[in-house]
């Protein structure tokens, strides 16, 4: 017989995961957040999303059928989420071509290249946001003005975000409003309460734990708070850090990813505490104002090493 029954004996174990309902399920959470980006910028974030998705399940599907020679496997939704994360991390006034360019290498060398889902090393989302952003940075960092529903798309009014204005000239007037969505940023970054929304829904269907984001957001805050008390002159409001940039959409939905981030719970939290406390770092002595994109990248490379020397006790252990 080609085929062989195995029968071990129990207990067994079930579970009714799969990949496609998991990265469906993370797109059902990113919906609030979708829907402030499309009250905020209108058609701007309607065409930058379907640019970026459309591009990231197109280039997915053709290198897997011309290059890896098999069977495409775009209906798991992964391609998809990829192609929203990606979106989330743009300027809703970024030129067409440019979110193509943005979509291929983070299809192509951030996920492909590796072998595909489940080999990538590093959040492919964000391979392509940290590509364009070194590639085009005077367009991946003019942000159009929110919360007037425009119905323009590239010739939008643009104005600084509100980490800028802190990082160059210690303004806080946009901590209010970087909460619910009226100030400039990119797509996913317009409210922390459409964000926490998504959480509470990942926590509730289990598709995520809470360790990494609460590692994340916990970090910044104690850091934040202990400088802001030593030096409150240079360092702003530890609030304004909380609720303003990409932190809670890289806590929630990036740094979470599965594929880049440690496997336990003590590992998570070491890495989450990681990527906070290097964001902090970033934000405040370094030249860029947002730091998160480049705290996962660099936590996510140290992923292997965090498995390798935290490691789940095997079962019966000590």
């Amino acid at each position: 017989m080609d085929s062989k029954l195995i029968i071990s004996p129990s207990p067994h174990i079930h579970g009714g995961d799969s990949i496609s309902k998991n990265m469906y399920g993370v797109l059902i959470a990113l919906l609030p957040a979708f829907l402030v980006s499309l009250y905020c910028f209108g058609l701007g974030a309607l065409v930058v999303t379907l640019v970026s998705v459309a591009s990231c399940v197109i280039f997915e599907y053709l290198i897997q059928k011309y290059l890896f020679k098999r069977e495409p496997t775009i209906a798991d939704g992964s391609a998809i989420l990829t192609g929203v994360l990606l979106a989330f991390n743009l300027p809703s006034n970024l030129p067409a071509w440019i979110v193509i360019l943005g979509a291929l290498f983070a299809i192509g060398v951030g996920k492909m290249s590796f072998g595909g889902l489940g080999n990538n090393i590093f959040n492919p989302a964000l391979v392509g946001r940290v590509f364009l952003l070194i590639s085009f940075p005077a367009q991946m960092t003019t942000w159009p003005v929110a919360g007037v529903f425009p119905l323009t798309y590239t010739d939008a009014q643009t104005g600084a975000t509100t980490l800028s204005l802190i990082h160059f000239t210690k303004d806080i007037a946009g901590l209010g409003p970087s909460a619910i969505g009226l100030t400039g940023g990119s797509l996913g970054e317009m409210s922390e309460v459409a964000l926490l929304l998504g959480f509470a829904y990942l926590l509730y269907r289990r598709i995520i734990t809470w360790h990494i984001p609460v590692a994340i957001i916990g970090t910044v805050a104690v850091f934040t708070t202990i400088m802001y008390l030593f030096n409150p002159t240079e360092v702003n409001n530890p609030l304004i850090h909380l609720t303003s940039g990409g932190l809670m959409l890289g806590a929630v939905f990036m740094a979470t990813d599965y594929v880049t981030s440690p496997m336990t719970k003590r590992g998570s939290l070491i890495y989450g505490a990681g990527i906070g406390l290097l964001t902090v770092l970033i934000r405040i002595f370094g030249s860029y104002p947002e730091g998160m994109s480049f705290s996962i990248l660099i936590w996510n490379g140290l992923t292997p090493l965090i498995n390798t020397y935290i490691k789940p006790k095997h079962f019966g252990g000590r």
